[in-house]
């Protein structure tokens, strides 16, 4: 007996959850095709979403295409649904990101699919990107250990970083900060991807309200969407001194263990909202390769390094924009 195809609204709110994953810059380089008579969803990169200058080899696409569909994982977990996943199933088709086929869970009816997975879900509509300071306060061991084995279970590791370490980082975040700054091509990419809203309403990019005061501390690490310009009436604020940095990393370097960090990253980020964490992101030194190659530590053994993450305790972040789902999911029979 075929498969029944899911109902419209189950559907929708699917990939609903997953379009509110994070994605470099908010480019939401993401679209679903739902095939109904098998019950699977195809998540599909959407190259021309890439960002050439920032990202040549895509690898950031890739991560946040692997957010998205770990919200699949979860929002389908707790609708009950088992999510069977299979990354890059075309090989000549490198934009085929991954497939989901929708079963029905085999297990107690209305109970979900996979209980650590499901209670993750509330956190999918609180998780937002904060580039406000956080308090100069320490996260427990507890809390970090869970962190750390959130991205385990998705194949990647996830470590704080050092005294030492962390000091060496910062460096290369401000370097690499600073590079950018200093290059046209960059600069123009990344204004690209922001909006002023005051002129529109956006769907994607980085809103203005959400950049985040401007650092009068020479301490922030996240990136100044603001570039160059001067925003007027932007506030000033100190951020924390010694920032509590992890490092996300896979053992090899190809779109497979992209996507894998990608699920892996947005596990964490989910386990942090559920105890009471922020976070923001310092990717400025992962695109530039000898910068990259520069933020290993030898103490971390070997691993390729795929975001660098900050978290602490502070202000929620805004909500930012997402596309409509209407307009990045289509079905077929």
């Amino acid at each position: 007996m075929p498969a029944q195809p899911l109902d419209d609204t189950t559907l929708r709110e699917l990939v609903a959850d997953a379009t509110a994953a994070p994605s470099m810059h908010n480019a939401q380089p993401w679209r679903f095709r739902y095939r109904q008579a098998t019950r699977t969803l195809t998540l599909r990169a959407e190259f021309d979403r890439e960002m050439p200058e920032a990202d040549p080899s895509t690898r950031a696409l890739h991560v946040g295409c692997g957010a998205a569909l770990l919200n699949v994982r979860v929002s389908a977990s707790h609708r009950g649904l088992d999510a069977v996943t299979t990354l890059l199933p075309v090989p000549a088709d490198p934009a085929v990101a991954a497939t989901v086929r929708l079963a029905e869970c085999s297990g107690v009816p209305g109970e979900p699919a996979d209980a650590a997975l499901a209670a993750l879900h509330p956190a999918i509509r609180n998780r937002h990107t904060s580039r406000a300071p956080f308090a100069d306060r320490v996260i427990p061991d507890d809390v970090r250990a869970r962190l750390v084995d959130a991205a385990r279970v998705e194949g990647a590791d996830f470590a704080f970083l050092s005294p030492e370490h962390l000091e060496a980082v910062l460096v290369l975040i401000r370097d690499a900060e600073g590079f950018g700054l200093s290059d046209p091509a960059r600069e123009a990419e990344q204004r690209y991807w922001t909006r002023d809203t005051e002129a529109e309403a956006p769907v994607d990019g980085i809103p203005d309200y959400a950049f985040g005061p401007t650092d009068a501390s020479g301490r922030a690490v996240s990136r100044d969407f603001a570039g160059t310009d001067v925003v007027p009436g932007r506030a000033r604020a100190l951020f924390e001194s010694r920032p509590q940095l992890a490092l996300l990393r896979t053992v090899r370097d190809r779109p497979a263990d992209w996507l894998r960090a990608g699920q892996a990253l947005e596990r964490v980020l989910l386990t942090a909202v559920v105890h009471g964490l922020v976070a923001s992101f310092a990717t400025q030194p992962l695109e530039w390769p000898e910068l990259r190659r520069l933020l290993r530590d030898p103490a971390l053994g070997t691993g390729h390094p795929q975001m660098i993450v900050r978290l602490g305790y502070g202000p929620e972040g805004p909500r930012t924009p997402r596309r409509p789902v209407a307009e990045v999911l289509e079905t077929e029979p």
